[in-house]
């Protein structure tokens, strides 16, 4: 989980708090104008359709923020966090606000252009029918991402591997899941392929598991007790980072010229730098037992 620091927050939560009063200010202001002044517009019809555009979206707007606020006080007094803390709930607050305010704004517009509101919404209404038979996979998608933000079993930040794809959670969009693989790489995921997908969630258990395939040649002589001790030996000086008997090498394949074999071993607390350094120590024994050197 991604966290903020105390003056961050306070400069993040003093800057929003400016924005909404400036909002309500000029809100307030245009319909104090409306009421007390509506012959001002009989000479300027293209300001009215201004304010008219602007009160509509700044109402919207306000309630949205309102609804938006009391939400996140809720959540935040039962969960202790802060608002700005990125978790799964409020990203998916966050995005839902993002789309209304778009939706009204786009509503705005045709309401600047003298349109009337409710033949509008029916006309809007009877084209995003249409839209939706057409893009039914993308609104899938969105709808994916809404569960996966709102559930508490994928978060950011949680080491995860879905499908053949492994990496840290580094963000949750209503289209896609972004992932930072170990190379630095990042891998971005279609919503509904993770919802599709078998997750398997190694930070829910504050464990990831490391491994790692090689193949040897035939021509090197070595027995799977002399293998397996060898390459034991080579991380001892990492065994506190790692637990000793998950330790596992299997053989996955005998192929006319080489074996193939898998290496795996857990770690309790994921620490990124440790297991470059466990790989490492695991990569330098494999090229010398395949040189031909001696352990």
């Amino acid at each position: 989980m991604m966290m903020v620091t105390d003056k961050t927050y306070k400069n993040t939560n003093r800057r929003e708090r400016i924005i909404f009063v400036v909002k309500l200010l000029i809100y307030s202001g245009i319909v104090y104008f409306n009421l007390e002044h509506p012959a001002f517009y009989d000479n300027f019809p293209w300001l009215f359709k201004v304010t008219n555009a602007l009160s509509f979206f700044l109402g919207a707007n306000i309630l949205i923020s309102v609804a938006w606020l009391v939400i996140l006080s809720w959540y935040t007094r039962r969960h202790r966090t802060k608002p700005l803390e990125k978790d799964n709930f409020i990203l998916g607050i966050n995005r839902i606000t993002s789309v209304l305010n778009t939706l009204f704004f786009l509503l705005a517009i045709p309401i600047f252009f003298g349109k009337d509101l409710m033949q509008l919404i029916t006309s809007i209404t009877i084209v995003a029918a249409a839209i939706a038979l057409l893009t039914k996979d993308y609104i899938s998608n969105m709808i994916n991402g809404l569960i996966v933000m709102f559930s508490d079993q994928l978060s950011l930040g949680d080491q995860v591997r879905i499908g053949e794809f492994r990496g840290r959670i580094m963000d949750i969009t209503l289209i896609n899941l972004v992932l930072q693989n170990d190379d630095d790489d990042i891998v971005i995921i279609p919503n509904s392929v993770v919802f599709t997908s078998i997750i398997v969630n190694q930070s829910k258990q504050n464990i990831k598991k490391l491994t790692l395939e090689f193949e040897l040649d035939h021509k090197h002589k070595f027995t799977l007790e002399e293998l397996d001790a060898r390459l034991r030996r080579s991380i001892e000086a990492y065994e506190r980072y790692y637990r000793e008997e998950s330790f596992s090498l299997k053989t996955l394949e005998i192929k006319k010229d080489f074996v193939q074999f898998k290496l795996q071993l857990l770690v309790p607390h994921p620490d990124k730098e440790k297991e470059r350094l466990i790989k490492r120590a695991l990569n330098t024994e494999i090229i010398a037992i395949a040189e031909g050197g001696k352990g």
